[in-house]
């Protein structure tokens, strides 16, 4: 069987939640702070440091303390292992179709 890279397997794992996968499509506008991210979702600072928090160890996400508040923004370059095993899928995905009725 093949072993994907941990990086890859914390990626999915972070994106099976749909909170994590809604901060991701806002960050994808731009920097945010924890707040700026719990509060249109209505949920707690703590609740939303915890999604953050696994989003950085997935290393889709990078925080830096700005003053008081923390700062979240999209690791460009996070989203390369995903996207080749994404790739990895379809060409399968291909092959499946190319094989229909090969029975």
């Amino acid at each position: 069987m093949v072993q994907y890279p941990t990086p890859v397997d914390r990626a999915f794992a972070a994106l099976a939640d749909p909170t994590r996968r809604a901060v991701l499509e806002r960050l994808g506008a731009g920097s945010a702070t924890i707040s700026e991210l719990a509060g249109p979702v209505g949920m707690s600072l703590t609740g939303m440091k915890k999604h953050i928090r696994l989003l950085e160890e997935a290393q889709l996400v990078a925080t830096e303390k700005v003053g008081r508040a923390r700062r979240c923004t999209l690791v460009p370059y996070a989203f390369e292992g995903i996207s080749t095993w994404l790739a990895r899928l379809d060409r399968f995905a291909q092959v499946v179709e190319r094989t229909k009725g090969d029975r």
